[in-house]
């Protein structure tokens, strides 16, 4: 009876993750958690990509036994892609991170409001 009940589980965990994510950058004003939603955006784009390569009885694409069609075998793009998009995330985390760290250290706060009414100050001041 529950066989059928998570055909699509995986891409419905994947919404939910995109949803969660979007929404921390949308209604956070600390830059931390707007960077950990982001994350998680990305980890929820990152599970689709991988369950929709994946076909189930497929193998990966390294050819055995002398198997050629290409029927027996998965399309190895859609793993390609989640490997790429984590080595690019990991790349702009690092880059955000270093980012807020110097908003921090120049405002001693990682509230958005707070660092854009002291911005204003500060160019009013000069």
């Amino acid at each position: 009876m529950f066989e059928n009940l998570w055909i699509n589980g995986e891409e419905a965990v994947a919404i939910i993750l995109f949803g969660i994510g979007f929404t921390m950058l949308l209604f956070q004003r600390n830059l931390l958690k707007k960077l950990i939603g982001m994350n998680i955006m990305d980890t929820g784009v990152f599970l689709f990509l991988a369950s929709m390569g994946y076909i189930e009885g497929r193998k990966a694409p390294i050819v055995t036994n002398g198997v050629l069609d290409t029927a027996a075998y998965i399309n190895p793009v859609p793993a390609g892609l989640v490997l790429t998009g984590i080595v690019v995330s990991v790349s702009v985390t690092a880059v955000m991170l270093s980012l807020v760290i110097r908003l921090y250290k120049r405002y001693h706060t990682l509230d958005l409001d707070e660092i854009y009414v002291l911005s204003k100050h500060q160019m009013e001041d000069r």
